[in-house]
C-alpha cells in the first residue's frame, strides 16, 4: 500500500547519539515502508560543508543510502543545515527539493515547507536567513578552511541562542496571515512543516473553505513524523530512550 513519510528537526548532532540511533532505527522499521521520505530541513544541527567529513556523517550516509534502495528520499534545507550540497545529497541517495515545493499526494496537491519563511515578524532572523543563502555568500564561507567555518558556525549559533532567549515566543512561531497568503498562492488545503518545534494539527479556513497545517516536532525525548496514505495523514511521535 502506497503511503508518504515525513519528518523534520533531528538536529543530528555528535554528542545525540541517542538520536541519531532514534533516526537509523526509524529509517530501517519505518522509512523504509514507505515509498516516499521527506525531510523538511534540519535534518542536522549544523553543516557547514560536504567536504567536513567524519564517522558519524557517513554512518548516517550509509544508512540513507539503504533506505534509499526501496524508499525514495527527499530533502529540504533548514535553518541549520542550508549548506548541504549536491556531494552529500547523491551520495546518500537524496534528492533536494526546493522551500517552499508543491507535490502532488494521492490526487491533492500538498505544499512543503520548512517553516522558516512562514516566521514573517522575526525581521532579523528573515534578514540573516536572506543574506546566507545567497550564492556569493555561501561560495565565500564555503573556500574558508573547516577549522575557520567551524568557528564562525559556532558564534552563529551562540548568537542565534542569545538572540532567541530573548525574542517573544510568537516572534518565533508562523505569523497565521502569511500561512493563509501562502497556502492561497500554492492553491492548496494542506500544509506541513516545521522549524518551530510545536508539534500539532491546526484546522483553518482559506476562503470559508476547511484547511489543514500540520506542524512537525523536534526530535528530543520523543521523535515525530507524519504518515500519509491514501485514507489518512497523521501526525504521529513515539519516545526516544
Amino acid at each position: 500500500k502506497m503511503a508518504y513519510c515525513f519528518i523534520s528537526d533531528l538536529h543530528l548532532q555528535e554528542d545525540r547519539p541517542d538520536i541519531t540511533q532514534a533516526f537509523l532505527n526509524f529509517l530501517e522499521e519505518t522509512a523504509s515502508k514507505a515509498e516516499k521520505l521527506y525531510i523538511l530541513g534540519d535534518l542536522f544541527e549544523v553543516w557547514i560543508g560536504d567536504d567536513d567529513q567524519n564517522d558519524f556523517i557517513s554512518e548516517v550516509r550509509e544508512a540513507l543510502l539503504k533506505t534509499n534502495q526501496n524508499t525514495e528520499i527527499f530533502i529540504m534545507h533548514g535553518n541549520r543545515d542550508f549548506l548541504i550540497g549536491p556531494e552529500f545529497t547523491s551520495s546518500s541517495g537524496m534528492k533536494l527539493l526546493n522551500d517552499p515545493s508543491t507535490e502532488e499526494m494521492f490526487g491533492n496537491p500538498v505544499l512543503l515547507m520548512h517553516g522558516d519563511l512562514l516566521c514573517i515578524e522575526d525581521v532579523d532572523y528573515q534578514s540573516f536567513r536572506k543574506t546566507t543563502r545567497d550564492p556569493k555568500w555561501q561560495e565565500e564561507f564555503l573556500s574558508k578552511s573547516l577549522n575557520e567555518r567551524k568557528e564562525i558556525a559556532k558564534d552563529l549559533r551562540d548568537i542565534s541562542k542569545e538572540a532567541t532567549g530573548e525574542k517573544k515566543e510568537d516572534i518565533m512561531d508562523v505569523t497565521p496571515s502569511e500561512v493563509v497568503k501562502t497556502m492561497k498562492e500554492s492553491s492548496v488545503d494542506l500544509l506541513i512543516h516545521g522549524h518551530t518545534h510545536r508539534p500539532n494539527t491546526h484546522e483553518i479556513e482559506i476562503d470559508n473553505q476547511p484547511a489543514k497545517r500540520i506542524v512537525l516536532g523536534d526530535w528530543n525525548e520523543c521523535g515525530w513524523y507524519i504518515w500519509m496514505d491514501s485514507n489518512s495523514c497523521e501526525l504521529k511521535k513515539f519516545f526516544i530512550s
